[in-house]
């Protein structure tokens, strides 16, 4: 075990599927795994391992933000030997033709800070998805005829955001969609030399202010869970 994770040696697959919320996690473990265990309830962080497809795979929350993400995904490369390290989340839409339901696969993700940053100093580091898994990625949804959008994100480091002329610049540039974790993932993973992905659900537009109605969001995240585990294991 962990710090912050109690699973015990061996009981965390390599390839980890991380959602912010541990219910999430518990409603995809549930919904696409077979054989399935709870492997972590430290501080109320849900994680599970089953199999898909015959595939072992392991789901684990990584709770709100860079920060929390930073420290699950650690202790999975460190404490378990984590090798693929795919998040699946929500994002907001920050394009016109980026619609709500819509799935968004970050080729790269920008941000104003992160953990990692004192790492780097006077760096300016782009963190980037793994090519392979973005690769599959893209032909799984294709294949499922998910509508689905690949380019750059923005991972924000607050939730309430209070910087109108930033998202405006953003958007003048092309960025997808924001999110709060996968810029630290991509710069983790890469630390490490392993493969990290977001496959995002866009459920709230910046532009147009729609938003995925509540009971509609299960539904909508399963396209993207199944093209993250069809991209970890094609």
């Amino acid at each position: 075990m962990s710090i912050h994770i109690g699973a015990k040696p061996g009981e965390i697959a390599e390839t980890v599927l991380m959602p912010g919320d541990p219910y999430r996690a518990k409603w995809a473990a549930e919904t696409f795994l077979k054989d399935v265990v709870c492997i972590n309830q430290v501080r109320g962080m849900l994680g599970f391992t089953g199999t898909w497809n015959g595939q072992r795979v392991t789901i684990q929350g990584s709770g709100m933000g860079m920060p929390s993400l930073s420290i699950y995904a650690n202790e999975l490369i460190r404490d378990y030997g984590a090798k693929s390290l795919i998040r699946i989340g929500s994002a907001g839409a920050m394009q016109h033709h980026v619609k709500v339901r819509d799935i968004v696969i970050a080729m790269t993700a920008s941000t104003i800070s992160t953990p990692s940053r004192g790492f780097f100093k006077e760096l300016s580091f782009a963190p980037c998805a793994d090519f392979g898994l973005l690769e599959k990625a893209v032909a799984a949804a294709r294949a499922k005829g998910t509508p689905t959008h690949v380019g750059g994100i923005y991972s924000a480091d607050v939730f309430y955001d209070e910087r109108p002329d930033l998202n405006e610049m953003m958007t003048r540039h092309g960025v997808l969609a924001v999110e709060m974790e996968a810029a630290e993932l991509y710069t983790v993973a890469a630390r490490h030399g392993i493969r990290a992905l977001a496959v995002l659900t866009v459920s709230d537009h910046l532009l147009t202010h729609e938003a995925l109605p509540s009971e509609d969001r299960e539904r909508s995240f399963g396209d993207m869970v199944e093209v993250a585990l069809t991209a970890a294991f094609s």
